[in-house]
């Protein structure tokens, strides 16, 4: 007998298309039916759906698994027809038609069961559905209690199904190879389990479908159960609601009429809110058309935004040509301060080392022991030379003067600022190369980008155009930084220090503010900084380079420098537009001065004091170095007193009278041992010095404070001058003590002397 080949799924019978959407009730019907009475038979139904999923997940087999041989066939007919009666067969197989890879493959198997296999008919299946019908109409529930004898297939089935009936593991028999199978073996195993997750797939969709419908009767039964409770309710609440027993309190009338009156009022509030809100909205509606008019009746937008963009292509385009040569301006400047720097350290070095090495002459003189055998002194080589040198100057000074008819001219009073001529040469060849690297600076730059005048009119262009634009945008504030680094190129050549020097209010930059300042009109709407840019430009260029020229070039031993930069200080201070806006830059400038001048008085002033007796005429050379530097030290004091109306008066006082007058000069005249007119001459010209502003108060009898030795001194004078043949120099002393309104010591010694009464009376000067 051959093998009956081995089973790898089993036959579901699809159901009737009578019993779409029914087929699990039906099977919750017919089971009971067939079942015991039991807990085994009455748990099954219920238990139907998770049982038949366990069936279809566990019909695969292994290849190697060797057949049951202790199943009869009895069993699996009742098998198949149990499944066959619970209607568990998918929907992708029918009744009549089966896959042929079904048939071939279980052939044999087919002509076993089929003699035994019983269908139920139709009369059948309607008879169970009504059934069915009628149990859930009643009772919305299908009785378990219901006792149906039970066959022995069913017994059987139930034995089959019961995990419990399986033999244990250690009686089942080990595969350790799976038996060969052959190729049509292989094939049907192949077909069955795609089909199987085909019928798996389509058994649950069924399953879906018929739980969705069940879902829905039920919802259908208790929508039907509401309504009917909800129109007993209604019914009853409409009986309660027309119930005369109820009462109901008394109509108040002025109750009714004040709601009544505030809902107009709230009414009439709302309309006039929104009668409010439609009239600012035909306002909008006006005001809106009337710019659309205006801006279509305007023609010459376009020309407006043509020029905006035009002045912000311009002003882009200078500020870049201005950022990419501000660094070679800057060079330019460092190598001018430092090519002025160094002169003027030579110089100052020079001025010192000839007076350390005349004074040291001068100590060396007494000294008859140290001369050689020629009789000239014994010094170095080095100092001979300097003293050579300058004693050289000197006589080419005077006859300098000489030939230009300056014969009242003192000994000492000169600068002493000559160069050799190889030094000038050197210093004019920097000074022109420098001169022409700035020259060349904007050379490759249009006049428009370049030229202070022109930058002005692009400028004033836009003023007259578009003034609020241009007031908007302050542009008044912005000039004097744009305009900084074209006035700084046209300062370069510009030395403050040197009379011949251009005046601030010719150069062309100057020139060109000052008109683009008197073209702006009276606008109220401007904030008046076009009338500040000349201010601002100033602080900006001319302030600080006058800063730079006042700590580390000016020499306040130089009348014509000091003159010079005191002139371009004043002009700079009578154009600040007001003093708040340039105290800064003029309290730095003034504290250059302050500071160069005081380090002047410690470094270059010396007045040596010699005792009388080498002093041994007027020739001798004690005397006459003596002389110079008196008149170095009077000069200076002459020099800071220049700056009378810039600096303080506190400050100015306390850097002439305390530091140099009183310190210096009074003791170099006090030590004089020629007493006599040019001692009053001295005198006179250091009163000539004095600012009259010091005195101008005409209540004044004594002078001020620092002139207190002055006064002394010059009384002393007079006393012993009296005594003599000097009539005329106590007159000249008196006079001096009335210009610096000492009058009380004046009259004084004017009644002690019995001296005739000054014409005019001594009232005041």
């Amino acid at each position: 007998m051959a093998l009956r080949p081995q089973k790898t799924f089993r036959r579901r019978q699809v159901e009737s298309s009578d019993s779409d959407g029914d087929g699990a009730e039906e099977r919750s019907a017919e089971e009971p039916a067939k079942a015991g009475g039991g807990a085994e038979g009455a748990g099954r139904p219920r238990g139907a759906r998770g049982a038949r999923g366990r069936v279809w997940a566990s019909s695969r087999r292994s290849p190697g698994a060797a057949p049951r041989e202790d199943r009869d066939a009895e069993s699996r007919k009742a098998d198949l027809s149990s499944d066959e009666e619970e209607g568990t067969h998918p929907l992708s197989e029918s009744k009549d038609d089966q896959s042929p890879s079904s048939n071939s493959s279980s052939s044999l198997e087919e002509k076993e069961v089929s003699p035994i296999v019983k269908i139920p008919d139709a009369a059948f299946i309607q008879a169970a559905r009504r059934k069915r019908e009628l149990a859930r109409t009643s009772r919305d529930y299908i009785s378990l209690d219901v006792n149906h004898p039970s066959t022995t297939s069913d017994s059987k089935r139930s034995s089959e199904e019961d995990p419990q009936s399986d033999p244990d593991d250690h009686e089942k028999r080990i595969l350790f190879a799976p038996k060969p199978q052959t190729l049509r073996q292989r094939m049907a195993e192949e077909t069955s389990i795609g089909n199987e997750e085909a019928s798996e797939e389509s058994q649950e969709d069924e399953n879906e479908d018929i739980w969705e419908q069940q879902q829905m009767r039920k919802a259908v039964r208790i929508t039907e159960g509401q309504n009917i409770d909800l129109s007993h309710s209604s019914k009853s609440q409409t009986v309660k609601k027309f119930d005369t027993s109820i009462s109901f309190p008394p109509v108040n009338l002025e109750i009714i009429k004040k709601q009544l009156n505030n809902r107009l009022a709230l009414l009439q509030e709302s309309h006039r809110s929104h009668q409010r809100e439609y009239e600012k909205y035909v306002q909008d509606i006006k005001s809106s058309k009337t710019a659309i008019e205006n801006l279509e009746n305007t023609s010459d937008q376009t020309l407006n935004y043509k020029f905006y963009k035009g002045m912000k292509t311009y002003v882009e385009n200078i500020i870049d040509c201005l950022n990419e040569k501000i660094i070679s301006i800057e060079e330019l400047e460092s190598s001018t301060y430092t090519l002025l720097l160094k002169r003027s350290e030579a110089l100052l070095k020079r001025r010192q080392d000839e007076l350390k090495c005349e004074s040291l002459y001068l100590q060396l003189l007494p000294r008859k022991a140290e001369t050689s055998a020629n009789g000239s002194l014994a010094v170095d080589e080095k100092d001979q030379r300097t003293l050579e040198e300058i004693e050289a100057r000197r006589m080419q000074r005077r006859q300098t003067r000489v030939l230009t008819g300056s014969c009242a001219h003192q000994e000492g009073t000169s600068s002493e600022d000559e160069l050799s001529p190889a030094e000038m040469t050197d210093f004019q060849k920097r000074q022109g190369d420098i001169l022409q690297d700035c020259k060349r600076v904007f050379e490759d730059v249009h006049d428009d980008f370049c030229n202070v005048q022109n930058i002005l009119l692009k400028f004033q262009q836009w003023r007259e155009k578009f003034p609020d634009s241009y007031y908007e945008a302050f542009v008044g504030f912005c000039l004097p930084k744009l305009l900084s680094p074209l006035v700084r190129v046209q300062l370069l050549d510009w030395n403050p220090l040197k009379i011949d020097s251009m005046h601030l209010k010719k150069m062309p930059w100057f020139t060109a503010i000052t008109e683009f300042m008197d073209s702006s009109t009276d606008d109220p709407r401007k904030d008046g900084s076009d009338k500040k840019i000349l201010s601002a430009v100033i602080n900006k260029t001319v302030v600080p380079r006058l800063i730079d020229f006042a700590e580390i070039i000016w020499d306040p031993l130089s009348t014509s420098q000091t003159r010079s930069l005191t002139m371009h200080c004043r002009v700079v201070f009578e154009e600040s537009a007001s003093e708040n806006e340039v105290s800064k830059s003029k309290q730095d400038l003034l504290k250059a001065v302050v500071a160069r001048m005081k380090k002047s008085i410690e470094d270059d002033v010396f007045i040596p004091l010699y005792p009388k007796s080498s002093e041994e005429g007027r020739l001798s050379p004690y005397l006459k170095f003596q002389e110079r530097q008196f008149c170095g030290a009077l000069k200076l004091f002459r020099n800071i007193l220049l700056w009378n109306g810039l600096l303080p008066d506190d400050t100015l006082q306390d850097l002439g009278l305390g530091k140099l007058l009183n310190r210096y000069l009074i003791i170099a005249l006090a030590n004089n041992a020629f007493l006599g007119p040019d001692v009053v001459k001295k005198c006179s010209q250091i009163a000539a010095c004095l600012p009259e502003k010091w005195f101008e108060n005409s209540a004044m009898r004594t002078s001020i404070p620092q002139l207190e030795n002055f006064v002394q001194f010059l009384l002393q004078s007079a006393h012993k001058l009296s005594t003599g043949e000097f009539r005329n120099e106590v007159n000249e002393i008196i006079l001096i003590l009335v210009k610096v309104k000492a009058l009380n010591q004046a009259e004084s010694f004017i009644e002690e002397h019995h001296l005739d009464p000054l014409t005019p009376p001594i009232t005041g000067v």
